[in-house]
């Protein structure tokens, strides 16, 4: 058993097992049909069968070779590959059966029994594939066994936390990869119906409650949760109770990293800030098909490309089989690299065409769009920072209120179908220049939307996490430093989502919109920011009480909690179960439209008390937040 375990499964060494396998079940199908060797009158048969077999033989080589089952690697051979060897089977067996039927009485020594096709057949199938099997079964054990006679602190003993398709698929890798020195001790998994059963010999020892008893009871070192949709209030319950029993926790990316949806132990990594704040239960496969179907085949062109979630956007999009995405950015370097990262992933065949221009250049704009003509706009270049937008109140406006109005009217003026505008929570009763002004966005967009026939929508979403404006950046560098982290007020909260999972919910409102509808999306329950600090601290290895942890007061435009996005008793929902409808602008955007150009002069002449004043004269809800 040793041997055939260690045994180099060469393409010739498969052709002559499977040379012996075809030739005995030919033999075998005419004793089991005549119940031994033919004799007395159907002694005929015997040379039937003999000048059949080099003939059964080499056709069943040549159509394996054909159907590429030499391609197959015997110890990692599947039920996918089964069907295979199927394929390479029939064409034989369909000839003998035509040849039993059509032939000529002339022929008649070829006109090969029914029962012994039948039987012949089942007995290829039968063979092959368990030699296959045996192949495989026989490596996995011997790879077990190498490991576990191998140095003991060699050997980690694992814990996979959820007996689903995501650990079904880990369990199956590890057990064929002897070199992670991994040894799965069973599956922790809260659905009472798998308690007791196995996974690919792997039993599913009970609920997360109990981690720490099973962690020693076979010693186990480290634990992977393998539950691909796992949410971020499951995720934060089972790293707490593997962090008390003293386990190193990794996990298998969330749904929107593996849109291939493709489990592999290659890509379980650490636990990250995204796992913990950021992830959600979510329906992805279910919409993925519609929203395809909008964006397959169209020009899309993504402002603010460079950006965290403009270069996700144009990561997510070329999936989808986009005519072409153009990449635009008035940053040379972050358009560089995202160029080069979609271009690294060119499995997707879709041409990238990066461009440097500034959306405040609106002759510029003009050249692009007539260049490209996109059918498909997302608006995502913007500046983000409240605070450092506060000390340029002249430059927000240009960029975030002129860029904008330069992209919705080029837009519309080159016909393009669908624009789609990247707002923000902050948009709501804006305390904060930068929310004011993607308020401002918010009504361009609006009253575009009813003076042409293209499609507009806005979307509003709250902090992603590992963004470029995103805290967690610092927070992460001050920790690393050994402290102090600076946290504004003790309950500051904010909503947070994952990076990606933000950008599939934009795409999906994007296919919604009609007439500048605000879209808002589901950010769950807002978290304190002292609490993410903690997290960050504990995911660093360190312990709580031996970083300092700073208050340094709100900042300049910031609110102490972020506006509700989700109003039940206002919103409306879409077919989209994070995506809702915000209630329609206020009568007052006539008015804002009015004084657009007076703040754009203002913000041209650099005066930033004139823009102060006009904001909070055009009735959009702009007021200073009280920090007394």
């Amino acid at each position: 058993m040793a041997f055939f375990s260690g045994f180099s499964f060469k393409r010739t060494h498969q052709v002559i097992v499977d040379a012996v396998i075809f030739g005995l079940s030919w033999i075998f199908a005419y004793l089991v049909r005549f119940e031994g060797i033919p004799t007395g009158p159907y002694t005929g048969y015997i040379g039937q069968m003999l000048l059949f077999l080099p003939v059964m033989i080499l056709a069943r080589i040549l159509l394996n070779y054909a159907f590429s089952v030499y391609n197959i690697i015997w110890r990692y051979i599947s039920i996918r590959d089964a069907f295979v060897i199927l394929r390479a089977t029939a064409p034989v067996t369909i000839g003998l059966t035509l040849l039993r039927f059509l032939a000529p009485s002339s022929l008649a020594s070829l006109r090969v029994p029914i029962s012994v096709i039948v039987i012949e057949f089942l007995l290829v199938l039968l063979g092959a594939g368990s030699a296959r099997a045996v192949r495989r079964l026989t490596f996995e054990d011997y790879a077990q066994g190498k490991l576990q006679n191998g140095a003991k602190d060699e050997i980690k003993n694992v814990l996979l936390i959820g007996a689903g398709d995501g650990g079904n698929a880990v369990i199956k890798e590890l057990q064929q990869r002897s070199d992670l020195g991994m040894v799965v001790v069973g599956f922790v998994d809260d659905d009472p119906e798998k308690r007791g059963k196995s996974i690919q010999g792997v039993k599913v020892l009970g609920d997360t409650s109990r981690i720490p008893e099973f962690a020693q009871a076979f010693g186990v070192t480290e634990a992977i949760i393998t539950i691909v949709n796992a949410s971020s209030k499951d995720i934060r319950r089972i790293v707490e109770i593997c962090q008390g029993a003293g386990l190193k926790v990794r996990i298998v990316p969330g749904i929107f990293e593996m849109l291939d949806d493709k489990v592999q132990i290659t890509r379980v990594r650490q636990i990250n800030i995204d796992d913990l704040l950021g992830r959600s239960v979510f329906n992805l496969a279910g919409h993925l098909p519609e929203v395809t179907k909008v964006y397959g085949g169209k020009r899309i062109l993504v402002t603010g490309a460079g950006g965290s979630i403009g270069s996700e956007l144009c990561r997510q999009l070329a999936t989808m089989k986009p005519a072409e995405i153009v990449l635009l950015d008035k940053d040379e370097n972050s358009i560089f690299e995202i160029d080069n990262d979609l271009r690294d992933h060119a499995e997707t065949g879709v041409p990238i065409r990066p461009v440097i221009a500034n959306i405040k250049n609106g002759d510029r704009l003009k050249l692009v769009f007539a260049k490209y003509r996109p059918e498909i706009v997302f608006h995502a270049a913007a500046h983000k920072h409240v605070p450092l937008m506060e000390l340029n109140v002249s430059e927000a406006i240009l960029n975030n209120v002129l860029g904008t109005i330069n992209v919705v009217e080029t837009a519309a003026a080159a016909g393009v179908e669908r624009v789609i505008f990247i707002s923000t929570d902050k948009a709501a009763n804006p305390t904060s220049v930068m929310g004011a002004t993607k308020k401002l966005g918010e009504i361009v967009v609006q009253n575009c939307a009813k003076r042409n026939g293209t499609k507009f929508s806005c979307v509003r979403f709250g902090n992603v996490l590992g963004s470029r404006g995103s805290a967690v950046p610092l927070f992460r560098r001050q920790i690393e430093r050994g402290g102090p982290v600076t946290v504004t007020h003790p309950e500051m909260r904010r909503y947070f989502m994952s990076i990606a999972e933000a950008v599939h919910l934009i795409i999906q409102s994007g296919t919604l919109g009609e007439k500048g509808e605000i879209f808002v999306l589901d950010m769950g329950e807002p978290i304190r920011i002292i609490d993410m600090v903690k997290s960050l601290i504990r995911l660093s290895g360190q312990r709580e009480e031996d970083i300092e942890i700073r208050y340094v007061g709100i900042r300049p435009g910031e609110k102490l909690y972020e506006e509700i996005l989700i109003d039940e008793e206002r919103t409306r929902s879409t077919k989209f179960e994070k995506v809702f409808i915000a209630p329609p602008m206020e009568n007052s955007n006539g008015k804002a439209m009015r004084y657009i150009q007076d703040i754009l002069n203002a913000a041209g002449e650099g005066d930033a008390e004139k823009i102060v004043a006009i904001l909070s004269d055009m009735g959009i809800g702009f007021h200073r937040e009280d920090r007394a």
